[in-house]
């Protein structure tokens, strides 16, 4: 089962490399014998999915959870290991389409409107006001 990332990506399932495991934590007789942990690797490097272009992208933007050039996502949040495939299938499209998705505009820093600045103003004499009044009465 080849994974869509987007339109323009899809990773064929030939890329993907699965490991199971026991998964932590409490369970029962059931949880001892069964490997429902999932560890789902791709190689970014080698991938014939990825243009160069693309390539590059994630390996600068996903440089830190890239090792040798391998992402590997995990998912064990199930007891069904179908289900933590499903979800590690899931986890690893959204970090891909993440590392590919255009970067925001550059925000344009901007001085408040003179409302706002009037705004602002009113409302911290209004504190002061309201502080002013709870102090106790000077005594003559």
């Amino acid at each position: 089962m080849d994974l869509e990332v987007s339109p323009s990506l899809t990773i064929p399932s030939s890329e993907l490399g699965w490991r199971f495991s026991r998964s932590s934590g409490p369970g029962g007789q059931h949880v001892n014998t069964s490997d429902t942990r999932v560890e789902l690797s791709w190689n970014v490097v080698d991938s014939t999915a990825l243009s160069d272009g693309q390539r590059l992208m994630l390996v600068t933007r996903l440089g830190r959870r890239l090792i040798a050039g391998v992402i590997t996502v995990t998912a064990s949040e199930h007891r069904s290991q179908l289900r933590n495939r499903e979800i590690a299938l899931a986890k690893l499209s959204d970090l891909v389409a993440e590392g590919l998705a255009p970067e925001a505009a550059q925000r344009r820093a901007t001085k408040p409107t003179r409302g706002s600045n009037r705004r602002h103003r009113a409302a911290k004499e209004q504190r002061a006001a309201t502080k002013q009044q709870r102090r106790r009465p000077p005594a003559e």
